[in-house]
């Protein structure tokens, strides 16, 4: 058995990422920058004024002066500011020539075109003024390569004068659950079968991701069965199969592969919940097969689907971060397989949950993150700083 960080890096050697696209901005939502963004405007493009008020010269305080126009965003005052002379302005408008100070509205008081101070003024020259390219420069870079598009990103890059961006193409994944017991959800299961509950969690894990579902439903352990549904994945960029990966008599998903002419990486890997994962390439399709069990499909997803694709997609750090934490509640020693215990905050602190069955769902809804704990690991007390993952 491999370590789930060897595991990692060797999922994440299976491909690079796709082909790059130009979209329109709005499309880019939750990508990842595939070239470098720089910026075509400086920002602000001249001096704005960062109050309601009045253009002055900082010399002339303190008053009067004679209100001789008005400058508002998008409307700027195209006259000069001269001595004893005022401009009404607005937030965000530009600062008249002439003018080097903002007196905010509060502070004085006006009769017609007449204005006197009321209030201290001013604190120095340039008070309340966002000056040119305080923000950023024309060519200076707003967003780097590997960048995760977010909504800040986003609004940088159209405030840099982008109407369109460059990232890389949406992936196209297929999800297959296999195994006799399973049905579709919502239908009667009798007292045999189980409802597919893999299915819909993993297609709530890759929504927010850049990708197309492909959904090749239920397939029973038959080899012919499992080999038409792999033939329909082969125009996608990852095949995730659910159950039957293990080594049972009814675990089929490995022994068809290899007939198909998959080259298989890696199956088993030490950690627990989620041991029986396999990773491999079908033909340009990578193959990864999660653990039936929800708890460890769940897992074994967050620690290698989502980075995969998220490293397919064009991630600078596709990894899941770890944060320091602390933990309410003593932990065991750890066996010879990373433990990834479900946890959640209780106050500033992670509270382990009771079970750790691998079957055992309720759990995991109430889990806020995985406390990670390295083979090998010796008990710990209450306290104890710790490793987690935040879910969610």
């Amino acid at each position: 058995m491999i370590t789930p960080d060897e595991a990692q890096a060797r999922i994440l050697a299976l491909g690079v990422p796709v082909a790059v696209e130009t979209v329109p901005l709005l499309e880019a939502t939750a990508r990842w920058a595939a070239h470098d963004v720089t910026a075509r405007r400086t920002q602000p493009a001249r001096d704005l004024s960062a109050m309601d008020g009045y253009a002055i010269r900082y010399g002339d305080l303190p008053g009067p002066w004679r209100v001789v126009g008005e400058s508002a965003a998008g409307m700027p005052f195209g006259g000069h500011v001269g001595t004893g002379e005022a401009a009404r302005i607005f937030t965000g408008a530009a600062v008249p020539d002439g003018a080097d100070t903002i007196i905010i509205q509060e502070e004085v008081a006006r009769e017609v075109d007449a204005l006197t101070l009321t209030g201290e003024g001013p604190p120095h020259q340039g008070a309340h003024i966002r000056r040119a390219g305080s923000d950023f420069a024309s060519d200076n870079r707003l967003v780097t390569v590997g960048d995760h598009l977010n909504p800040a990103r986003l609004a940088l890059a159209a405030m840099g004068g982008h109407g369109h961006l460059d990232v890389h193409r949406r992936l196209r994944v297929a999800i297959l659950s296999t195994g006799d017991e399973l049905v579709l959800p919502g239908a009667d299961t009798g007292n045999d079968r189980l409802p597919n509950s893999n299915a819909p969690m993993l297609a709530a894990m890759l929504g927010p991701l850049p990708v197309e579902l492909v959904d090749l439903g239920i397939v029973p352990d038959d080899r012919a069965a499992l080999a038409t549904a792999f033939a329909r994945a082969h125009d996608c960029d990852i095949l995730v199969t659910s159950g039957g990966a293990s080594v049972g008599d009814h675990d089929l998903v490995r022994p068809v592969l290899i007939d198909l002419g998959a080259s298989l990486d890696f199956w088993k890997v030490a950690m627990r919940p989620g041991k029986p994962l396999m990773a491999g390439t079908l033909g340009t399709t990578i193959v990864l097969g999660l653990p039936g069990n929800p708890v460890s499909a769940f897992v074994t997803a967050t620690l290698f689907l989502l980075p995969l694709v998220r490293h397919l997609s064009g991630a600078r750090d596709p990894l899941p971060r770890r944060i320091p934490a602390s933990c309410n509640a003593p932990l065991p020693a750890v066996g010879p397989r990373t433990d990834f215990v479900r946890a959640r905050w209780v106050g500033s602190a992670l509270a382990p949950l009771p079970s750790t069955d691998s079957g055992v769902l309720s759990s995991l809804a109430q889990a806020d993150a995985l406390i990670v704990r390295p083979a090998g690991s010796e008990a710990t007390p209450t306290g104890q700083p710790v490793e987690a993952i935040l879910l969610g």
